[in-house]
């Protein structure tokens, strides 16, 4: 089994990402694009600061009636998104999982 970490990385268009690593290895959230590496550094921070309160989660329903969650900084904009559960109860547990993990999971730069 593998520790929780951030992942930082650069992806199309010269834009990076960040992404938060369980210890299973399973992605339980994502960023959205940043313009700058700095900026999804930044990103990291905000997730690691707002992430230990539930009151910063949303849980979300799809057309499909799947689920999944996004992380609020203290602005309000969405700084993360979850995965899709098929269940409220995995969704749920995905944010247990971010919860738990989000203050102190180390910071892995992957960027080329």
């Amino acid at each position: 089994m593998q520790n929780p970490k951030y992942q930082i990385f650069d992806g199309k268009g010269g834009k990076f990402y960040f992404r938060l690593k369980a210890g299973n290895g399973q992605i339980i959230l994502s960023s959205e694009a940043y313009n700058s590496k700095s900026a999804a550094e930044n990103g990291v921070q905000s997730v690691k600061l707002n992430a230990i309160w539930d009151t910063q989660f949303e849980r979300h329903e799809s057309k499909d009636e799947q689920h999944y969650f996004t992380v609020k900084a203290g602005n309000g904009e969405v700084i993360g998104k979850s995965e899709r559960y098929t269940s409220k109860s995995g969704m749920e547990n995905g944010i247990k999982s971010v919860m738990s993990v989000a203050g102190i999971a180390p910071v892995e730069d992957i960027t080329e």
